[in-house]
């Protein structure tokens, strides 16, 4: 079987391509995770469960914000209108990054051995989790909030429809009395 020129090149690219998409979460953790729940996030009106509960239901807006332009896009209508759209979506992509990146700094290793003074230091993964023992539950249950929240917001706007005007296919007309066979001047079935 003869591949292509771009299948190969897409084939080529699979695997660089993931590595750039991981490098914003990486560079995320090693140059602002620290001071990010060392710092801010204690400062953070409520503390650090309140910075984990706004951080959760940021989760849910994030990906409303990515995928609703992503649903307007139609290829076959307008190509040039549907790269508008997917470049709409971009700032949700952006702060969906952004949002798993504050997540992602409070895994901890999967292994105890490799928690070492970095991970305790603080703002580290193991010191957050020795500070707010329970912030996974509070972060998962704002997120939880927020999708249920969001998902009503979103029936009762899709129940709001814009009345409509009378409808122009109305019942057929009913015989009338001056028409010979009785149809109200339609034809008689054959």
């Amino acid at each position: 079987m003869k591949t292509s020129v771009g299948e190969r090149l897409f084939g080529c690219m699979v695997l660089p391509g993931f590595v750039a998409l991981l490098m914003p979460l990486v560079f995320f953790d090693m140059y602002w995770g620290h001071e990010l729940w060392g710092g801010f996030a204690p400062a953070w009106p409520g503390g650090g469960y309140f910075f984990a509960g706004t951080v959760g239901a940021l989760v849910p807006m994030v990906l409303l914000a990515w995928v609703a332009p992503l649903t307007r896009m139609n290829w076959k209508k307008s190509k040039a209108r549907s790269l508008a759209w997917a470049a709409a979506s971009l700032p949700g992509l952006a702060a969906g990054y952004l949002v798993a990146g504050v997540i992602s700094t409070t895994v901890r290793p999967k292994r105890r051995r490799n928690w070492d003074s970095d991970c305790y230091s603080e703002g580290g993964p193991c010191w957050v989790h020795v500070h707010y023992p329970w912030l996974w539950v509070v972060g998962l249950a704002s997120t939880f909030a927020a999708a249920a929240l969001l998902i009503t917001l979103l029936v009762k706007l899709s129940r709001k429809t814009p009345p409509t005007g009378p409808s122009t296919s109305g019942p057929e007309a009913g015989p009338t009395p001056r028409s010979a066979s009785g149809t109200g001047g339609r034809r008689p079935p054959a």
